[in-house]
Parts: structure tokens; C-alpha cells; sequence
């Protein structure tokens, strides 16, 4: 059989991978040419420092609205905004490649609202579990406690294949255990933040949430992929 000559060379991404990517590529750039001078003049060059004020979650604000029993939208929306903001360029390029190559096997399986639902939850949650169980001054940025919500979805894909083919379903938790001993041995070996736990309750919420926002929950699902 030949192959079809009107195919698409690349896999085309589903429009809400793009939806999340696109933002934290324009914030990466802009970010990145005012830092150089390229855009914005001579005070572009504190745009990362002003986006982290404005847009950064901080465990000493929930803090504050919890003690005050305040929550203003300026501060709520910290908990969605701060995985758009990044340290630098190759935080935000490691974000925009997980999310593109896990987000697009999770959405191919998830509806689009569902990627969503996960991506988010599981920001707001990892911002939680940073702020409340932590009492680290450091503001927490970057997309990688979202990202790690769509490993959990991806694990739980995994896991269901593997319990319809009769295989351990333990290994489908290799992937979030490879990541995390990676994290551990650069945080021995470079010094690193606490930021993991951010990125743990994360990936758990991801894979608890895809029990009840998968298609059909466990059952479908399974019939799905093994049927792809």
C-alpha cells in the first residue's frame, strides 16, 4: 500500500496545546528581548522582575489574604499566572516541550476542555501545596507544576493500557519517577529549590482529575486505547 500523498509531513497539534504554548512562548519573548534591549528601551531590561511582582505566586501573599481573610482578583490570579512566567529561556523552552509532546498524546484522548481543566487544577493545586506546606520566601514561577499534571494524565492513560493488556501497572509511574531522581541529583548537585512539591501535588492532581474528566472515565478509555 502507498503511502497518501496529501498526508501532513508533521502530526498537526490540537488547537489547545497551541492555546497554552503560544502564551508562554510571546511572554518568553518578549521577556527575553527586553532583557537585551531589543524591545522596550532601557527599562524593558526589569520586565522580568516587574512580570514576577505582578504575576509570580507567592506563598507570603496566600499568607496575607489567608490571615486577612481578603483575596483579591490581583492576587487570586496568581494561582493561573504563574505558569506563564519563567526564569529564563531554557525554563520556558523545557516547559513548552513537555507540553508539547505530552500535552498532545493527553489531548488526543482528552477533550479540549479536559486538558485544560488538568493543566490548571493542577497549577492552582500546586501552587497550594507550595504555599501551605512550605514557608520559602521565593516567589514560584513557570509552567512545570501544570506540566506535571499532564504527566499525571499521561500516567493514567498508561496505567489503564497496562491494566487492559494484563501488565504491571506500576510502570506506568516510571516516567514521574525518572523526573523527579533527575530533579533530586541537579538539586544535589547545583543547589535547587523546593519547587518540587509544587510539581508533585501537580502531578498528582493530574492523574487523580483524569478518573473524572477522561472520556467515559476508566472504562472508556480503556476501550479507546486499545482500540487506537
Amino acid at each position: 500500500m502507498s503511502p497518501d500523498p496529501n498526508a501532513h509531513p508533521l502530526n498537526p497539534l490540537p488547537a489547545v496545546i497551541w492555546l497554552l504554548v503560544l502564551p508562554v512562548i510571546a511572554m518568553e519573548a518578549v521577556l527575553s528581548l527586553g532583557a537585551r534591549g531589543i524591545l522596550g528601551g532601557p527599562e524593558a531590561v526589569g520586565w522580568r522582575l516587574a512580570a514576577f511582582q505582578d504575576y509570580a505566586f507567592s506563598g507570603q501573599v496566600l499568607d496575607w489574604m489567608l490571615a486577612e481573610g481578603r483575596f483579591p482578583p490581583q492576587h487570586l490570579m496568581r494561582f493561573v499566572t504563574y505558569p506563564f512566567v519563567h526564569g529564563g529561556v531554557t525554563h520556558a523552552v523545557f516547559v513548552v516541550v513537555f507540553i508539547l509532546a505530552l500535552g498532545k498524546m493527553v489531548a488526543e484522548i482528552f477533550r479540549p476542555w479536559a486538558v485544560l481543566a488538568v493543566f490548571f487544577c493542577s497549577a492552582i493545586m500546586g501552587a497550594l501545596a507550595y504555599g501551605l506546606l512550605l514557608d520559602d520566601p521565593a516567589p514560584l514561577v513557570g509552567g512545570f507544576p501544570a506540566v506535571y499534571g499532564l504527566i499525571g494524565a499521561f500516567t493514567f492513560l498508561l496505567w489503564v493500557r497496562l491494566a487492559g493488556t494484563g501488565t504491571n501497572q506500576y510502570r506506568a509511574f516510571s516516567l514521574i519517577g525518572v523526573l523527579l531522581g533527575i530533579q533530586l541529583v541537579f538539586g544535589l548537585l547545583f543547589g535547587g529549590s523546593n519547587d518540587w512539591l509544587a510539581d508533585l501535588a501537580g502531578f498528582g492532581t493530574g492523574f487523580l482529575m483524569s478518573f473524572v474528566v477522561s472520556p467515559g472515565g476508566w472504562g472508556r478509555v480503556r476501550a479507546r486505547i486499545r482500540h487506537r
